[in-house]
């Protein structure tokens, strides 16, 4: 018989028999993980969803559904408006589909700013010029939510009834607290120099970035159209969700709810703004003249189309995006 002779080892430890797992393989398969967890956590909310999609009137829900698909090409707009440098196309539009995915799954912003940054920079861009362009797409996004929602108000004065939303006498509580975050941090930029360095710097790239984006009219058509459709894209889902469903809410208060709701749960810190971005729409659905129970019916079939079934999807993008070195 032939012996095996195993490889001289330091005493009193084995011989490393495997190979360590890379750490890409493991974070291709944590999105998937993490889909799991968040879908086991809301398993009543996904059985009641796909419940009211069964009895939904088809055709709008097929318009829903590409409204859906859209808005990742409007993100990926917006993002392209800007850098000044021209992005791969067809990675963008993947990377937004996945950014998506990641959205839902941490806290509301992080997953999505995380993925585009890396994207950014594993296309060349420095971090400094790639950090930029983020805070540029975040601020042309918001301003384009509330520009929206703010033209709707004025066509539409009726559209919400914001005592319903805002309880007597908490918007002077709500503004002083607003004022005292400002206070706080314009206090803590003047107090730590090193702080207010790195600020500073920041500001002066993020403006050099921003004049560079709008000395070109395609970068800031792209960067405005985008974030002006986005918004309005998604308010078409919750709009056309609501007519499959019979919701007896005219299309633009339901519009109008929509985009209240999705600014007053702005700041809220949960993964993909779950659990209150479905309160928050059910109250501005109901203060729009909606019944309680087919506005709740409403808001779950809509989280499904926008959240639910494209996350299985874009974690497996997500996954691919990384074994692949896009991000």
């Amino acid at each position: 018989m032939t012996a095996v002779h195993l490889p001289d080892s330091p005493p009193g430890r084995l011989p490393r028999l495997s190979r360590r797992v890379p750490v890409r393989k493991i974070l291709c398969l944590l999105p998937l993980l993490l889909v799991t967890v968040v879908a086991v956590q809301h398993r009543s909310v996904l059985a009641a969803g796909f419940a009211h999609l069964g009895t939904a009137e088809w055709p709008w829900l097929l318009a829903a559904a590409g409204a859906t698909c859209l808005t990742w090409v409007a993100a990926a707009c917006t993002r392209q408006g800007a850098v000044v440098e021209r992005l791969p196309r067809r990675r963008l539009l993947a990377t937004q589909f996945a950014a998506g995915a990641a959205n839902h799954l941490l806290p509301t912003g992080l997953g999505a700013s995380a993925v585009n940054l890396r994207f950014m920079t594993v296309c060349g861009l420095p971090l400094a010029r790639s950090s930029a362009a983020l805070a540029l797409y975040l601020l042309a996004e918001s301003i384009g939510r509330l520009a929206l929602l703010g033209a709707l108000l004025v066509a539409f004065p009726g559209a919400l009834r914001l005592g319903v939303l805002l309880p007597e006498g908490a918007l002077g509580p709500l503004l002083l607290a607003a004022g005292l975050v400002l206070l706080v941090a314009a206090g803590t930029l003047a107090c730590v120099r090193r702080l207010r360095t790195a600020a500073l710097s920041f500001l002066r790239t993020a403006l050099g970035e921003a004049r560079s984006v709008h000395t070109r009219p395609s970068r800031a058509l792209a960067l405005w159209g985008g974030s002006l459709a986005f918004p309005a894209l998604q308010a078409s889902v919750l709009v056309l969700v609501g007519l499959a469903l019979g919701l007896q809410v005219p299309p633009a208060h339901m519009a109008v709810a929509y985009l209240a709701a999705t600014v007053a749960v702005a700041l809220v810190p949960t993964p993909g703004g779950v659990g209150s971005v479905e309160a928050a729409l059910v109250v501005a659905l109901v203060a729009a003249g909606g019944p309680a129970a087919v506005a709740t019916a409403v808001v779950l079939a809509f989280r499904i189309m926008t959240v639910w079934l494209p996350l299985l999807p874009g974690a497996l993008t997500l996954g691919a995006l990384v074994r692949l070195k896009v991000i």
